[in-house]
């Protein structure tokens, strides 16, 4: 019997994907979120599938993506085939960097396992602003695209 290969699919047609974005570092924050829905757009998601919601910062995102990730419509399932969180923790002279960035990784991780939604990270932890700013649109897109792919492998492993 021959290896079955799953290839990677891309194509978002028909997906439906929700972005949980943070407000903190608002400029950073959007920067993201446009490199994100540009994306999606891109991959052939339409705007009426795309779900944008804002949360005050990092560690409120895993909250608000877990209450998607369990959102039904009726006997069809999930609302949304993969989540987005999106958002920039910059490293302060305080230990509350380190706090924030790992516990919103963790809490991000942890809604992806427990529901079986993929959450693409998009959570930049950088050192300074600039760098979050350089970094913003090659990070969203590519949390985006990971969304996309994840909700079409996942589909064709549940077959």
């Amino acid at each position: 019997m021959p290896i079955l290969r799953i290839e990677p699919n891309r194509r978002g047609d028909g997906r439906r994907i929700a972005i949980v974005q943070s407000r903190f570092n608002p400029d950073i924050g959007e920067g993201l979120l446009a490199s994100a829905l540009r994306a999606l757009r891109e991959a052939g998601v339409a705007e009426d599938r795309i779900t944008v919601v804002t949360v005050p910062g990092a560690l409120e995102i895993p909250l608000a993506l877990q209450a998607m990730a369990l959102e039904r419509r009726g006997f069809a399932g999930r609302r949304y085939d993969a989540l987005v969180a999106l958002g920039a923790v910059v490293r302060g002279e305080t230990y509350h960097f380190e706090v924030v960035a790992n516990e919103s990784a963790r809490g991000i991780l942890d809604v992806q396992l427990e529901t079986g939604i993929p959450v693409a990270n998009g959570v930049l932890t950088s050192n300074t602003e600039e760098q979050a700013r350089a970094r913003a649109a090659v990070k969203g897109a590519e949390a985006a695209r990971v969304a996309v792919e994840m909700a079409n492998t996942l589909k064709a492993v549940a077959g």
